[in-house]
């Protein structure tokens, strides 16, 4: 059996009351994929905004693996220390990671944080030589829309995230960077300029999907569903 670990922030974790582009991306791969596969990971919940706590189990549908390691307000400056254990525990073969945000706004420059892209991957790896992961580069949010200081920031990032990729994939433990898709908007697919509304959920998880099927030739074409 396959199995995937979804890592990430807020825009993964999702709140109470929404699917979460989790579950879009496990929609699509109960049709695409022929084998069996499931998600892993040491957490369930949803953020919870009344409590302001991951408490949440009121998925819209909570009838799928919902299995991840992603926080509310955490990036990779926090999962560097939390992913070699996960990845050894929950024995995850494959990690789709979409951090970056936090960082840059409250943490660490595009430099620093790619420091920790390679750390992190580095302790994947120390866990199980023959993980792979797909790496969403960070969307761009109402800040960067409002900063052009934090805008270049992401850009260097991201730029940064694609060598990164480059520079680590190996053969034996595969490193995908995913492409956001070019329609996504932060005026239709969020509902605050930063979290996913049910398209923005749609389109995250078509940007794994399709690195998944191109990358690896795993599933295929992503269909809403």
């Amino acid at each position: 059996m396959l199995r995937f670990m979804p890592v990430g922030d807020s825009m993964t974790i999702g709140s109470a009351g929404e699917h979460t582009w989790r579950y879009r991306l496990w929609r699509h791969l109960c049709t695409a994929y022929g084998g069996p596969f499931t998600f892993v990971g040491p957490r369930e919940t949803l953020h919870d905004p009344a409590a302001d706590a991951p408490t949440s189990y009121a998925y819209a549908d909570p009838d799928f693996p919902r299995a991840h390691l992603a926080g509310w307000g955490e990036g990779w400056h926090h999962m560097v220390p939390l992913i070699g254990e996960a990845v050894r525990t929950h024995r995850a073969d494959v990690l789709l990671v979409s951090l970056g945000l936090i960082d840059l706004g409250f943490y660490t420059n595009a430099e620093q944080t790619a420091d920790n892209v390679r750390a992190f991957v580095a302790e994947a790896r120390a866990a199980d030589p023959r993980v792979r992961a797909v790496l969403l580069p960070v969307i761009p949010n109402i800040r960067a829309e409002a900063e052009p200081a934090f805008a270049a920031q992401v850009t260097r990032f991201n730029d940064l995230l694609a060598k990164t990729v480059v520079d680590l994939d190996e053969p034996s433990s595969s490193l995908l960077l995913a492409t956001p898709s070019p329609s996504y908007d932060i005026h239709t697919d969020t509902y605050d300029g930063t979290h996913p509304n049910a398209s923005g959920e749609h389109k995250i998880a078509a940007a794994f999907a399709q690195a998944l099927w191109r990358g690896w030739d795993l599933g295929g074409p992503y269909e809403a569903a």
